[in-house]
């Protein structure tokens, strides 16, 4: 069985993680430095948001150079010692690929305003004229608000996100080239594969025509810009190179379309190796709602062969803490989706901190955001910073042991205080302690990682469902305790019970 079927990975966001010089913001040394502490959380692999040199415009998913590291994160030595690091603890390395756009400080883009119209440098990226030259070429939106379209070098680049990042041509041989190049410079410096950023956003209608209405999330079915037929030739090309290799090599797609189905054909076996669940990290908390999203996405991967890789939280959507009802509540139910997540067929990734039960911070000052979808939206849209808040390690005030000083590049609410990781460890009930106990019963009982599943009958607002050999899951969604489906032997529960009804949010793990 190939590893990445059912690796359950975690999620650093490098900015946010741990800062080993003091200055406030996560680097690669830092990383490091707390390796073992995922070794002994029970994961297989790690992946890391992106560390390049950056203006950081949108915390570097604005790349000036893809073969280095920004020296607020470290140097390059620190990255290839950071991998064999993980290695040597068997943990593999997943990085962070954003081929959709390039900062632009990237090289390419000033030689681009450097040169004139119809240039070959210029024809990397997607410039057009406009009609009259001084309105944009179409209506197209940015995703951070306001429109796609910049005005420099005497004519308009397209940029779906913000204008900063220009969108590259997919269409160019030396753009497909350069990536085959960049894929090869990290795999042969020992990563292990690549999350790839906007994987349904390359290819671009060459018409450009308007778009009739705009939406936010999946891309909607016939858009000019979101998941066309084309971006599949560039993952069967990377598919190929990485196949090359002696060892296995991954990709795992950042894909939002608007079904299982479309996704499914994003994982074909020429294709990537797996994609982020958003149907089910989008689910409501309902049984309804849970498990039409496991049913349809188990339904669509399995025409394509490949396995489902679940998630609840990433550093781009609210904490699912706070997604599910915030307090008392929210921390239940995050506790028993946690178990849910980890008990269905295939992988999981876990970002960082939800393994501690964080919140997402709603009341960072306006001073203190970096998000570019705060900015461009006037501060309509809080943006994504509330999930991005440094860690808290150690302590009992700020940086909570994110770092030597007091420093933190967002603000750490006080009541982190009792969320460290030093105050979990030795909290027998704590979110920690949960996650490090279902990673182990992960990787003990057979019946966990990849495979099939079973519903069985269970009580209305009940999810439970059979995987064999011998294990049921049992979740109540519900707020009102339920009778259990089975009498088995209980294994693990996601809040404390005892006798034949399961308590409500409440997931637990049976074997017999």
């Amino acid at each position: 069985m190939t590893w990445w079927r059912d690796a359950v990975i975690y999620q650093v966001y490098v900015w946010s993680f741990a800062d080993s010089n003091g200055d406030g913001i996560g680097d690669l040394p830092g990383v490091r430095s707390r390796l073992p502490y995922l070794r002994s959380l029970g994961v297989d692999a790690v992946w890391l948001n992106p560390f390049y040199p950056s203006p950081q415009a949108d915390n570097g998913y604005d790349v000036a150079d893809h073969r280095d590291v920004d020296p607020r994160f470290g140097t390059l030595a620190d990255a290839e010692a950071l991998i064999e690091d993980a290695h040597q603890l068997g943990l593999r390395v997943i990085l962070d690929l954003v081929p959709n756009h390039t900062s632009d400080r990237h090289p390419w883009f000033r030689a681009a305003l450097d040169t004139p119209p119809g240039s070959q440098e210029r024809a990397r990226y997607l410039f057009r004229d406009g009609p009259g030259g001084d309105q944009p070429p179409n209506n197209w939106i940015s995703a951070f608000g306001g429109r796609a379209w910049s005005r420099a070098g005497g004519q308009w680049y397209l940029h779906l996100f913000a204008p900063e990042q220009p969108d590259l041509d997919w269409t160019n041989d030396e753009v497909r080239t350069e990536f085959r190049d960049i894929l090869r410079f990290w795999f042969d410096r020992g990563a292990d594969g690549f999350r790839v950023d906007v994987a349904h956003g390359l290819a671009k209608d060459p018409q450009m025509p308007d778009v009739d209405s705009f939406t936010t999330g999946a891309a909607p079915e016939g858009h000019p810009h979101w998941d066309l037929d084309e971006v599949h030739d560039v993952y069967r090309e990377w598919r190929a190179l990485a196949d090359a290799y002696p060892r296995e090599l991954i990709f795992v797609g950042e894909i939002w379309v608007q079904n299982p189905e479309r996704l499914a054909r994003y994982l074909r076996p020429d294709e990537l190796h797996t994609a982020f669940n958003f149907t089910f990290l989008s689910a409501k908390w309902t049984a309804e709602a849970l498990r039409t999203a496991i049913d349809e996405s188990l339904r669509s991967l399995r025409a394509v062969g490949a396995p489902a890789t679940w998630v609840l939280s990433n550093h781009d959507v609210t904490r699912h803490v706070t997604r599910y009802g915030g307090g008392e509540a929210g921390v239940r139910r995050a506790r028993a989706a946690a178990l849910l997540m980890l008990a269905l067929p295939g992988g999981a990734y876990v970002y960082q901190g939800e393994e501690l039960g964080l919140p997402e911070v709603l009341d960072l000052p306006d001073a203190a955001r970096r998000d570019p979808t705060f900015f461009r939206s006037g501060g309509t849209d809080p943006g994504r910073d509330g999930c991005r808040v440094p860690l808290p390690w150690s302590g009992e005030s700020p940086s909570y042991g994110f770092g030597p000083g007091e420093k933190s590049w967002l603000p750490q609410p006080d009541e982190w205080a009792g969320l460290t990781v030093e105050r979990q460890s030795d909290d027998a009930e704590s979110m920690l302690r949960l996650y490090r106990a279902a990673l182990r019963q992960r990787r003990l009982l057979p019946a966990l990682g990849d495979g099939d599943m079973e519903w069985i009958p269970a009580a209305p607002g009940v999810l439970a469902f059979r995987r064999e050999p011998g294990f049921v899951c049992v979740v109540n969604v519900g707020d009102s305790p339920a009778p259990l489906p089975v009498d088995l032997q209980l294994v693990l529960a996601s809040s404390p019970f005892d006798g034949p009804l399961l308590p409500g949010a409440t997931a637990a793990w049976f074997i017999g």
